[in-house]
């Protein structure tokens, strides 16, 4: 009662399973591909990273005083305030990232009750418009008690501190 007839369906059932999982291998490794969609994740992280070292900077070091960024703001310190901000950022177990910064102050001028803004940290020459930059921002609140000579010496201010990161 046994014929070759089964031995023939078995050998179809085999060759068509094995298309069946090479065409799903191809499939499954051609949709892995690096995406255009992909490529904010770099920038948020950075924006990340810009953010909490912002943060950091304007945590004093104890209760009652000045945080640096305060201190920094309120002397107008651009040159310590753009090492300590790239020091915090490159603060790796590895080499160093080649980030590069510029800074912007706004704030609002009592007297005239104009909104300003001034260049704090100029961005070097590495700066030509093309770079993914993403931009940080801070309030920070300046005391007109323990600084007298901020940007508007008789009240406690907000002022708005942005960054522009970018890697070069």
């Amino acid at each position: 009662m046994v014929n070759d007839g089964g031995q023939l369906y078995t050998m179809e059932g085999v060759a068509a399973g094995v298309i069946m999982l090479l065409t799903a291998y191809i499939v499954i490794s051609t949709t892995s591909v690096y995406t255009p969609g992909d490529t904010h994740i770099p920038d948020m992280q950075l924006e990340q990273l810009g953010s909490d070292v912002l943060a950091m900077m304007d945590t004093p070091d104890r209760e009652g005083t000045e945080s640096d960024l305060e201190r920094f703001i309120s002397a107008g310190d651009s040159a310590d305030f753009e090492g300590m901000f790239l020091d915090y950022c490159n603060m790796t177990a590895s080499d160093t990232d080649d980030l590069h910064m510029s800074a912007n102050v706004t704030y609002r001028e009592a007297s005239s009750n104009v909104i300003k803004e001034h260049l704090f940290v100029e961005p070097d020459n590495t700066w030509t418009g093309r770079e993914s930059a993403v931009r940080v921002t801070r309030w920070v609140q300046l005391d007109y008690r323990i600084n007298p000579g901020t940007y508007d010496g008789s009240r406690t201010q907000a002022v708005l501190v942005e960054v522009l990161l970018w890697r070069a």
